[in-house]
């Protein structure tokens, strides 16, 4: 059996390190050991970290773009092996897992222009003979504490930023599925990141709060539930660091009367779906307006469910495949019975799911609510996992205040032909995402993603232009040389 060790150049962890067991999801089966750092080795880490950052943020921005350009095209070189890398671990479909690359290379992409990203701006004469220039420079030594999720594409939306900004950067994914997220940062290393510039720890909450305290890391991004970052927000904070932390959702659909009822059937078959229902912006809530919309709706989605091919990565003919873990499968069946009990109904039931020759794998079948209302579990609290639930509204003005009163803003989306109708949902809804009629509204990489409410805590979105703010700190200088004029002193605030 294969152990993943923590990538820190010199390091040797103690011959007593805690180990975490790492799972093939669709079998079952144990395929690894991870290792889980304690504070000490968290420590040295960031000292390695630390020690590296006055030689890699002393490179100019084009020598750092060039060092992302190689990592550019060998992430494109050995997408199929990190696709394949996280199928094994997480359990999500190949194609699943290919897109999941997709997204994080862009953001790869988007670094390369690190020369543009890094311009400040420039203002002659701003009085007399005085000029003012601003820059953005690097931080130190930032963290990252990435999701089961995606193990893979987060990580990419965090260090590629960090280290272009001229940062040093320590990585602790999560040790559920690690094993890609060590093969992107070996490929890193590969590209010309020094391997005491982008480091990995792995573990669980020690190697969190030794992160979280350190006090030679500067910045820490997180992804994960609601409550973890909250945890983790007010936790660095109250030790002087900037924070980025971004929580759980429960995303909604809003189906007008004059939507194509296949293209929105079609569309949260994807969203609800995909991943089984493991994403932050997966859809969770369909919200068809009208009771002619609903029924078209849920007699549209019900044949759909049911047909779902479910399976594990090697077969590709499958849509969905299984959940992270069997605690995680548990938790979701509960929620099931949770609906089940508060009065739902039931459409379609995706529990008691079997595979032939898969049968100790952590399969549920897809999962379809209707009559939903807002006081139950199942409508308030995050699943992450492949149940859907409808929520009758009778108008619109009902529907956009289901979105509007959730504690959770993190995407939304709206299906109509309506113009007006869409312009007043996406100016009137309080959610950082939206969509209009696109399911997944994650941005490219040139913008930047994040939620509002409950989804996020912290000033910036995630990569773009808003994570090279995060990665960054300005300085703004105002300059005069002596031109021969004397006017005396000055006690006055300066005009």
């Amino acid at each position: 059996m294969s152990h993943i060790p923590h990538l820190v150049p010199g390091l040797t962890p103690p011959a007593d390190e805690a180990k975490s067991p790492v799972f093939n999801p669709a079998t079952g089966e144990q395929i690894a050991t991870v290792g889980s750092a304690s504070a000490a080795t968290v420590a040295e880490a960031v000292a390695i970290a630390k020690a590296a950052y006055p030689a890699w943020s002393s490179l100019t921005p084009a020598k750092r773009a060039a060092v992302m350009y190689r990592y550019r095209d060998l992430l494109m070189k050995n997408a199929d092996l990190i696709a394949s890398t996280i199928s094994r671990e997480h359990g999500k479909t190949h194609p699943d897992a290919l897109g999941e690359v997709q997204r994080g290379l862009e953001v790869v992409e988007f670094v390369c222009g690190t020369p543009s990203l890094l311009k400040g701006d420039y203002s002659r004469d701003v009085g007399p003979a005085i000029d003012t220039f601003s820059s953005r420079e690097s931080l130190g030594v930032c963290a990252g504490i990435t999701p089961f999720n995606f193990p893979a594409m987060v990580p990419l939306w965090m260090f590629p930023v960090a280290l272009a900004c001229g940062n040093t950067f320590v990585l602790k994914p999560s040790e559920r599925d690690p094993s890609a997220s060590n093969l992107i940062v070996e490929l890193a290393h590969e590209a010309g990141v020094p391997k005491d510039a982008l480091v990995v720890v792995h573990g669980g909450k020690d190697a969190v709060d030794a992160l979280l305290t350190n006090p030679d890391v500067v910045a820490i991004s997180f992804v994960g539930s609601t409550p973890i970052a909250e945890y983790v927000y007010a936790t660095g904070t109250a030790h002087g660091k900037r924070v980025q932390a971004l929580g759980g959702a429960k995303n909604h659909m809003v189906i007008m009367p004059d939507a194509d009822i296949d293209q929105a059937a079609d569309a949260l078959m994807g969203a609800g779906y995909g991943a089984a229902g493991e994403r932050c912006m997966a859809v969770s809530v369909a919200v068809p307006v009208g009771k002619d919309t609903a029924d078209r709706l849920v007699a549209a989605l019900e044949p759909r469910v049911r047909a779902l091919k479910i399976g594990p990565h090697t077969d590709a003919d499958a849509e969905m495949g299984p959940l992270v873990t069997r605690q995680h499968m548990d938790k979701v069946a509960g929620y099931i019975n949770a609906g089940v009990a508060e009065g739902a109904s039931l459409v379609v039931d995706g529990r008691g799911f079997s595979l032939q020759g898969y049968e100790n794998g952590y399969f549920l079948g897809g999962t379809l609510f209707d009559n939903v209302t807002p006081d139950m579990s199942i409508y308030k609290e995050e699943i992450f996992g492949p149940v859907l639930s409808v929520v009758r509204a009778s108008d619109y003005a009902t529907a956009l205040k289901l979105v509007r009163d959730h504690e959770y803003g993190n995407g939304t989306a709206i299906f109509t032909r309506d113009g007006d109708c869409a312009r007043d949902f996406a100016a009137n809804v309080n959610v950082g995402m939206v969509g209009i009629n696109v399911p997944i509204p994650v941005p490219v990489a040139f913008h930047s993603f994040g939620g509002w409410k409950r989804s996020s805590f912290g000033a910036h979105g995630i990569y773009g232009p808003e994570g090279v703010a995060f990665y960054t700190k300005l300085k703004t200088v105002t300059s005069r040389w002596p031109t021969g004029i004397r006017s005396g002193a000055s006690f006055a605030f300066p005009t």
